[in-house]
């Protein structure tokens, strides 16, 4: 069996002299900065905050009017960073363009991959910049889209930021409620909405919802409806423009500076447990950020093809699109990842010649389970990095793809979230990938495990903290002038320090381990553990599909740890699978990590991101009503709350009698 930190791969001398953050260090040396290691660059860049900044600044040639000073205040929340710069996102994408070169490869479900030049892609950004700016549409006016992952989505994001406008997006697999949610706390001036998607081989039409959202967001002056479906028939009323007739009128791009801090995007939160957090971007912070991300995190280089499965309901939708800043060709799929079959995307990457091939680690952990060998069917040769996220990777998922996707490939996991649009914690080209670890803490984020005192440990279990400020932090969370819902959100529980709320261990050596969600807190016998443990050890038999696991500890109770289980098909719990489950977890951990009760459901709660929800449920079978624990409109799966809630009657009558 795989032990955790075993080292799997480490780069060839080949990939050490070709890696983004080699040409960094050497270029560091030229300015004076020498490094012996990764760990000694990463402590001056967390330490050196303004230095590391401005180095990175310069490193990319930022096209901007001098700024006054890199970190204005320093304090979190509040730092300001780069005042009198002027910048846009969108205009460094195309200063590194090659007008020759690919810039999308994109495929829907079903379909054949297409492609579009640089050139074309810039036209196309022009025009839509044209007709925003002849709607009224500029400086600070929000722009909502209805959209799925598809090229119109990605043109109309870029145009919309070239104009110095606000970008907005959800996926078309919400539903209306959840979609005005957001929209509405944000009060759009031009709506964009689609008419449909294809998802596991059906159609799913949603001109109705379309027709929801105009009627439910009384600030859309204009709405524009684009034939996502190709069947032409869009339902769109009086007032009312297809995407061909935005796009006809001839233009050259205009790009607008804009300050530093001017908002970029609008994000939002998963909404689960209350109204979506509607998480404000800003250019500067999210150029900077994407670019040290993306040039020495991912070594993304403009001959690569960047792909990562995401929906644009995801924060990964951005990470893909930001792929542009480093002139690179970004892959887009919009679909099912397991249809027709379920390797689906494994034969995308052959046909697409991926060489960075980002997923979560649910859809890798799938196709071990399903005993999928993507190495031995498909074409490889080009795929040189797998990226993971969404959720912790298991030590025998990093072995299954050394073993089944290809022997000498970068593992990448990282972990990081919608509240940064990036990565804290990431990969490194440079360093050994180890089994169940992530290989480091990303450059300028300083990130620490701390105890529930507030005590920096190493080694042990903590809150993942970040103690300095960071140009990806949000600017400020929409509607929200006080600052109250943003302070409550990051800054409660350690007054002037990130808590992100995951459970983390640091090692010795700098790499991390993330144990999921802190706020779903399992305190067994006066040990605090995350369930990402237990995950690691039950969801790896062939009898469960997945895994939930809340602990029922209240005010006077003691810990009563409830594990649900989704099983596989033509398998029952019976007491054989709940004492193989038992023993599992007795040999992987510990006996204090073996559930009170297990409980076979038939599926698992999820939001619409693909997230396990841990804290719904726990406060659902603590007794909170169903409409203060979650809303259903943010789950990928709402039916099966049902289930949950007749089980907690059930539960509250067992543990009283």
């Amino acid at each position: 069996m795989i032990k955790e930190g075993e080292v799997l791969w480490n780069p060839s001398t080949e990939r050490l002299k070709t890696a983004n953050i080699t040409g960094f260090f050497s270029w560091l040396k030229d300015q004076g900065h020498t490094f012996d290691n990764y760990s000694a660059l990463w402590e001056w860049s967390v330490t050196d905050v303004e230095e590391f900044w401005s180095a990175v600044w310069s490193y990319f040639d930022i096209l901007s009017p001098p700024y006054e000073t890199v970190l204005k205040n320093r304090q979190m929340p509040g730092a300001q960073w780069f005042p009198g710069a002027r910048l846009n996102y969108v205009q460094q994408m195309f200063r590194n363009r090659s007008p020759q070169n690919t810039a999308l490869i994109y495929a829907r479900e079903g379909g054949h991959p297409e492609t579009m030049s640089w050139a074309d892609l810039e036209n196309q950004v022009a025009r839509f910049a044209h007709t925003l700016r002849a709607l009224g549409v500029g400086y600070g006016d929000r722009v909502a889209a209805y959209l799925p992952n598809v090229p119109e989505t990605l043109i109309a994001f870029l145009a919309t930021a070239s104009v110095g406008a606000i970008w907005s997006v959800c996926s078309p697999d919400f539903g209306a409620p959840s979609v005005i949610d957001r929209f509405r706390q944000i009060e759009p001036s031009l709506l964009i909405i689609c008419n449909g998607y294809y998802y596991q081989g059906r159609k799913f039409d949603r001109r109705s919802e379309g027709r929801d959202l105009i009627k439910a967001l009384p600030t859309v002056k204009q709405v524009l409806i684009v034939d996502t479906l190709k069947d032409g028939v869009l339902g769109h009323g009086e007032g009312q423009m297809t995407w061909e007739e935005a796009m006809r009128a001839p233009a050259s791009l205009e790009i607008t500076p804009v300050s530093f801090d001017h908002p970029l995007w609008i994000l939002y939160s998963s909404g689960t447990t209350g109204l979506p957090k509607p998480i404000v971007h800003g250019h500067g912070g999210m150029l900077l950020t994407h670019l040290v991300s993306g040039a020495w995190h991912m070594n993304i280089h403009p001959d690569d093809r960047f792909f990562w499965f995401t929906t644009t309901g995801w924060m990964m939708w951005n990470i893909v699109v930001s792929g542009l800043l480093l002139g690179t060709t970004v892959v887009l799929y919009d679909g099912s990842p397991t249809y027709p079959n379920a390797d689906a995307l494994w034969k995308f990457a052959q046909e697409t010649q991926i060489t960075i091939f980002g997923t979560s680690a649910a859809f890798l952990h799938g196709c071990m389970k399903a005993g999928i060998e993507p190495g031995q069917r498909f074409d490889l040769s080009n795929l040189e990095a797998i990226g993971s996220t969404g959720s912790p990777l298991s030590p025998e998922g990093f072995e299954w793809v050394y073993a089944h996707v290809k022997a000498d490939l970068w593992l990448a996991p990282a972990s990081g979230g919608t509240d940064i649009c990036s990565a804290l914690v990431g990969g490194m080209p440079l360093l050994p990938v180890c089994a169940g670890e992530i290989q480091c803490r990303a450059l300028g984020v300083k990130v620490e495990a701390y105890t529930p005192q507030g005590q920096s440990v190493i080694d042990q279990l903590g809150e993942l903290v970040v103690t300095e400020p960071m140009p990806s932090m949000p600017l400020y969370l929409w509607g929200d002038h006080d600052f109250h819902r943003y302070r409550s959100s990051y800054f409660s529980v350690f007054p002037g320090v990130w808590r992100h709320g995951d459970f983390v261990r640091i090692t010795p050596t700098g790499s991390t381990i993330i144990y999921g969600r802190s706020d779903a807190t399992i305190n067994r016998f006066g040990v605090r553990f995350g369930s990402a443990d237990i995950y690691r050890a039950v969801e790896p038999l062939v009898e469960v599909a997945e895994c939930l696991v809340v602990d029922l500890e209240a005010v006077g109770q003691s810990s009563y740890m409830v594990m649900f289980v989704k099983l596989g098909s033509n398998w029952n719990l019976d007491d054989a699978l709940r004492e193989k489950i038992h023993d599992k977890i007795r040999q992987t951990l510990s006996p204090r990590h073996i559930p009170d009760t297990i409980v076979a459901v038939g599926d698992i709660p999820m939001t619409l991101n693909g997230k396990k929800m841990e804290v719904p449920v726990k406060k659902i079978l603590l007794g909170q009503p169903e409409f203060e624990a979650l809303s259903r409109d943010a789950m990928s799966n709402p039916d099966c709350i049902d289930e949950y809630l007749a089980i907690a009657q059930r539960l509250r009558r067992m543990r009283s009698s």
